[in-house]
């Protein structure tokens, strides 16, 4: 198969497209033929090097961690899917940008979303839904966003927005006009945030998810009055400092077809900032790289 991959670590420029061996779906795994694949933050990461002490890999290594397609292999003991069913989902680490990719969680495509928007689902939805569910009901609540511009922020918005919640994200002000898109109310992050909120949520901010690691977290805390009110998917030293809800990203397929069941009553949609070839994943790594992204950068197989 065709894949993007790296054989040192390094920049963007390290990564090449050559033939590698076709991966097999192990007991309670599914194979499907890539249509596109996300890049998040811990795909850079991981090929520059930074995360080498907490997350070794195996050179040469193939980045990637979600991604969509078309089922087209089937391991032991799976039910529920057949071949040429089109899902999107989560596998290893790496893996996802190549023609195959072996999944561990998945979810049925929703009809509403192209493969694009379906590539950029995955880890995006079970972190926010994970942050979001360490916080409890959202219905009538008030809901701060910090970080709501990027694709973990974005998904969390309206995800929340559908569950009944009023929703306040931060983002620079280019993105105002996105949020109230999504649906939530913007306002810009940094100093002065407590006092901007004092106008937006006149009864207070009952609950914070922080998607951004911005060094805010103590300044969120004091917003939402207890630790326990605030669930961070990015500061994970900074949560637990604190006492906050600390959220990693699980292989959750219940979390997923929760994520696909919201698309499909077109109530959630990945929003995808570009979408590149995988001759051009040097350029979506770079991209991705720079930060600011609004919503997700895909590839496309």
């Amino acid at each position: 198969m065709r894949a993007a991959r790296f054989h040192e670590y390094g920049g963007a420029e390290s990564l090449v497209i050559e033939q590698a061996p076709d991966p097999h779906p192990g007991p309670g795994e599914i194979r499907v033929r890539v249509a596109a694949a996300g890049i998040n933050p811990i795909d850079w990461k991981l090929r520059a090097g930074a995360l080498r002490q907490l997350i070794p890999v195996e050179l040469p290594a193939i980045p990637g961690r979600d991604g969509a397609g078309v089922v087209d292999e089937i391991g032991d003991g799976v039910q529920g899917v057949s071949i040429g069913d089109r899902v999107f989902g989560l596998g290893g680490i790496t893996g996802a940008t190549a023609e195959l990719f072996v999944l561990s969680a998945w979810a049925h495509t929703p009809a509403t979303w192209n493969d694009e928007q379906a590539a950029g689902a995955g880890l995006v939805s079970v972190t926010a839904m994970g942050g979001l569910n360490a916080l409890g009901s959202l219905a009538g609540r008030t809901l701060l966003v910090e970080g709501a511009a990027g694709g973990v922020g974005s998904a969390a918005v309206e995800i929340a927005v559908a569950q009944g919640a009023t929703v306040i994200g931060t983002a620079s002000a280019r993105n105002h006009a996105f949020l109230t898109s999504l649906g939530a109310v913007p306002t810009t992050y940094g100093p002065g945030l407590a006092q901007r909120l004092t106008t937006l949520a006149p009864h207070g901010v009952d609950i914070v998810l922080d998607t951004a690691a911005s060094g805010s977290l103590d300044d969120l805390v004091a917003i939402a009055g207890d630790p326990k009110h605030v669930a961070t998917v990015a500061d994970h030293a900074g949560g637990q400092h604190l006492g906050t809800h600390v959220v990693n990203a699980e292989n959750d397929s219940t979390l997923l077809s929760a994520a696909a069941e919201l698309g499909g009553q077109g109530r959630y949609t990945p929003r995808i900032e570009q979408a590149y070839p995988l001759e051009r994943i040097t350029d979506a790594h770079a991209h991705a790289e720079r930060g600011r992204t609004r919503g997700k950068i895909v590839i496309c197989i």
